[in-house]
């Protein structure tokens, strides 16, 4: 139980997908504009990273390996990814129009985001077990919904700031990105990654 808690608070603060890891950058930047949008963003990337991990570990372990067709790992991922955002951008389309909407084209991106991929290739390198497999997806999605709520949140506070005007836009994002990840690292060294 403590190896499971571990790689939780592990995943989510000390290997941060986003802000450790540098996965998961392009919907980071560009649907961190509002936190009503980025929390929609971080459920719909918690569910299909959860979801993916689970089915990607049994087609690892219980047809890629079995058959000896490893070398097939990153394609039969990328279509299970692909599958899990049709899915969910499905289900945003029918229960939420206006979430939909703001997600805009990051929503279907969700399928090259590096993070769900990277995710699932981690998952097999680590060996983890099946149980430590969907431990390690959940804190990583929470650990990337939780830096785009954070990031979403200064932004906005940014707005309302007085910038100056060689800073406002992209040059503001990425010094309190930068400073975020600052911020994260503070957790390097808590639990072995």
């Amino acid at each position: 139980m403590t190896e499971l808690l571990l790689i939780l608070v592990g995943a989510i603060f000390v290997n941060n997908f986003v802000l450790s890891r540098f996965l998961g950058i392009c919907p980071f930047l560009g649907v961190s504009k509002k936190v009503e949008t980025a929390l929609g963003m971080g459920m719909a990337v918690t569910f299909v990273m959860t979801i993916a991990a689970v089915v990607t570990w049994f087609i690892q372990y219980f047809i890629l390996i079995p058959f000896g067709i490893e070398y097939l790992q990153t394609i039969a991922f990328i279509l299970v990814i692909a599958s899990l955002v049709q899915l969910v951008e499905m289900v945003v389309q029918k229960t939420s129009p206006v979430l939909y909407q703001a997600l805009g084209i990051f929503l279907p991106l969700i399928t090259t985001n590096c993070a769900v991929l990277g995710l699932a290739v981690l998952n097999i390198q680590k060996e983890y077990s099946f149980l430590e497999s969907v431990i390690f997806a959940l804190g990583a999605a929470l650990g990337f919904t939780l830096a785009m709520v954070l990031f979403a949140g200064l932004r906005e506070r940014i707005d309302l700031s007085p910038v100056p005007a060689s800073f406002r836009g992209t040059a503001i994002a990425l010094i309190t990105a930068g400073l975020l990840s600052l911020a994260f690292m503070g957790f390097a060294g808590l639990v072995k990654g």
